[in-house]
């Protein structure tokens, strides 16, 4: 299946982005939805934040109280460790079984408020920023949602920033425009990238690229594309892996290149390499061909038909 990673400040129009997604056939694993889920009551999340904090953060109703457990939540670093021990891993077991029980041709697509800030960016084959201007995002939390605007700002600035979102982010979609704007390019992302994505996932096929690509104007995201990549590759590698680097004409400051990116994998001896190939196909970077193995080396290239990518793993000489 492929994992898509959608985030966005508050007010970004994230929830907008994630119903046409939905509409266009994934599977919507909503974090803020299972935090819910995992401490309503009966549950033995809600058991146990009552017998860490109290049953005063209890409503009348038996259901929790969100206002009091905040007061006592976030009242000290302490308590607020306390929380996340308790809800976290409850959140993570029930995110990895509704991820489970997606079809294998699957498009699962994880709303998740707080990826950047819990660094689980290279955790989906990709991640989809929606991205509005922040007096923007603030106007929608007042207007249209009723919140409070101290609260509202105070909420924002609690969450990563825009250039820290943007980082992670290989797809931006700009949200800054009235409603419906944003609909044409979350169609054109579906059909055009996250269709063929899933399908050369599944079947381990590289993604289609032209026999000759153009020489293009030195690209200053490329450095930034590269790390993403490489937190990707090393995630699926492990230990096993000496070295990931971004190499080749894109690793040039200022220079034209074909709009390819080159990351070398260096490994202890072939037996690594050959290890390396199937973690690295489900990780999205599928073996192209055997045939620099007699010189120890083995390439493979990104599924992502949106952004072309060489793998080498190479033996450490």
């Amino acid at each position: 299946m492929l994992r898509i990673g959608l985030t966005g400040g508050m007010g970004a129009g994230k929830s907008t982005v994630a119903r046409i997604l939905v509409e266009h056939g994934a599977l919507l694993v909503d974090s803020d939805v299972i935090a819910r889920e995992v401490v309503a009551p009966g549950t033995e999340g809600l058991a146990a934040l009552v017998a860490a904090f109290g049953d005063d953060i209890l409503a009348a109703d038996g259901s929790l109280d969100r206002p009091a457990l905040a007061a006592k939540a976030f009242a000290s670093d302490e308590a607020r460790a306390t929380l996340n021990g308790i809800t976290h891993p409850l959140v993570g077991k029930r995110t990895n079984a509704l991820v489970a029980s997606a079809p294998a041709d699957g498009i699962v697509v994880q709303d998740i408020p707080l990826l950047v800030e819990n660094g689980l960016a290279p955790f989906m084959n990709l991640v989809v920023v929606v991205d509005a201007a922040e007096e923007l995002r603030l106007r929608r939390l007042v207007e249209f949602r009723g919140v409070d605007e101290a609260d509202a700002r105070s909420r924002i600035a609690a969450q990563a920033t825009d250039i820290q979102r943007r980082a992670v982010a290989d797809v931006l979609l700009d949200n800054n425009g009235v409603d419906g704007v944003i609909e044409p390019a979350v169609h054109a992302l579906w059909t055009e990238r996250l269709i063929p994505f899933e399908r050369n996932l599944r079947t381990r096929t590289p993604a289609a690229r032209p026999t000759e690509l153009p020489v293009v104007e030195a690209n200053p995201e490329w450095p930034v594309q590269a790390k993403r990549l490489i937190a990707r590759l090393a995630l699926a590698c492990a230990a096993d892996a000496r070295r990931i680097e971004h190499v080749g004409p894109t690793a040039v400051a200022g220079k034209p290149a074909e709009d390819v990116l080159d990351i070398r994998i260096t490994v202890a001896e072939a037996a690594v390499a050959e290890g390396l190939r199937d973690r690295l196909s489900d990780a999205g970077f599928p073996r192209v061909t055997d045939r620099t193995a007699a010189e120890g080396e083995w390439l493979h290239a990104g599924a992502d038909p949106g952004r072309l990518v060489n793998v080498v793993v190479a033996v450490d000489n």
